[in-house]
């Protein structure tokens, strides 16, 4: 999918404050205005010294703070107090930290230990040096991004747009929220928490109207969802009487890269092209819904977002219990991720199905069962996919 994507950023690049760059995919290159630091630097409070004058006895020759300058320079048997950030004086070499130094009264300051050049000084240009590539294109911009934005002086940033994300539910049993459902009906929550998704993974939701099953009223839909950048439809694409999703697509001389998947849930998922815009046709039970938007979906939309890769929030937690699965299909079950100091304990989630959204929300993770393995004893690993 990664390969099909490649490169397929809709719109011009558009510049934001950079209060509003976090989360924002990023479409220049940043490189360090100058040396970070500027001047090699003290990273403890403390004295700077000369290497070669200690241990031993020193006259304090003055003092410096982070913002401030000392103009003289170190020499023989001398010191400067020193605070953290502040620049290192000319002619000391090291900082001793104030914690194993004596002040006496006679302005002089003592240490019964050594130091070796370099000690406690972050050197000029240690961290980057003028010109050094510190962002490029394609990073979706976290705290520690915004920070290097700052301190290179960019108050402003190009970004990539946003892509505008078409929801698209389908069924003749779904009514609004706010109408109370007969028994044989239930209300649309799947655009709701599909936008929630898209919103995260840097999209913007376009909620279009319900598509009845009828092939008019779906296709009408499909071609207005085709408008914007990606188009999510939600059920309808089983092998049902009424799952007219698949023909509508055709109908707009869509090209299909795939319609199944070997995962539980979202077993029936398609993928394709109509034109210059991609679709993905989700299973319409929630659970459904809300594994293959993160498993497929969410992926489709980074790449068209502009961000250069996009990953899955896989990792590994101990079972809690024992636990087996029928094999054949690999398995996002709910479970419940809790931290044990620094071991994370997983437990699995009872749940009545795709539809059960009560236990979707209860738990905090989804465990992975390996679809060629049958059993898992508590204490083992497994893996999980954070919610």
């Amino acid at each position: 999918m990664e390969r099909v994507l490649a490169g397929r950023i809709f719109g011009a690049p558009e510049s934001v404050a950079l209060e509003c760059a976090a989360g924002r995919v990023l479409a220049e290159e940043i490189r360090a205005d100058r040396d970070f630091p500027a001047v090699a630097r003290s990273v403890r409070d403390g004295f700077a010294v000369r290497t070669q004058d200690v241990p031993g006895t020193l006259r304090i020759i003055g003092e410096v703070r982070a913002g401030d300058r000392f103009a003289g320079v170190v020499g023989a048997q001398e010191a400067v107090e020193i605070m953290t950030g502040a620049p290192v004086p000319r002619g000391a070499d090291a900082v001793v930290m104030v914690e194993y130094t004596t002040r006496g009264a006679d302005g002089t300051v003592s240490t019964d230990r050594g130091a070796g050049v370099g000690q406690f000084v972050n050197p000029q240009g240690s961290e980057a040096r003028a010109g050094e590539t510190l962002l490029t294109p394609g990073k979706r911009l976290g705290f520690a991004d915004i920070a290097v934005l700052a301190t290179v002086g960019k108050n402003t940033v190009a970004v990539c747009p946003k892509p505008r994300v078409a929801l698209l539910a389908t069924g003749d049993e779904i009514v609004p929220v706010t109408q109370t459902p007969r028994e044989h009906q239930i209300r649309n929550s799947n655009v709701y928490s599909l936008a929630a998704q898209v919103t995260r993974a840097g999209g913007v939701p376009v909620i279009l109207p319900v598509a009845r099953d009828e092939l008019d009223d779906t296709l009408g839909l499909v071609e207005r969802g085709l408008q914007v950048d990606l188009l999510l439809i939600s059920g309808g694409v089983s092998a049902g009487k009424y799952d007219v999703v698949e023909r509508a697509l055709a109908e707009t001389g869509a090209e299909f890269f795939f319609d199944r998947v070997l995962i539980q849930p979202g077993q029936p998922l398609v993928f394709g092209r109509s034109r210059d815009r991609f679709f993905f046709g989700l299973p319409g039970n929630p659970a459904s819904t809300m594994v293959t938007f993160e498993l497929f979906a969410r992926a489709a939309l980074e790449l068209l977002a502009g961000q250069a890769h996009s990953e899955l929030p896989l990792f590994w937690a101990r079972l809690t219990r024992d636990f087996r699965h029928k094999t054949g299909l690999t398995r996002f079950l709910p479970a419940m991720l809790a931290w044990s100091g620094a071991d994370p304990q997983l437990t699995p989630m009872g749940w009545s199905g795709s539809s059960d959204v009560a236990a979707l929300a209860r738990a905090n993770a989804f465990l992975v069962a390996d679809a060629d393995r049958a059993e898992w004893s508590a204490g083992e690993l497994m893996p999980v996919l954070l919610k």
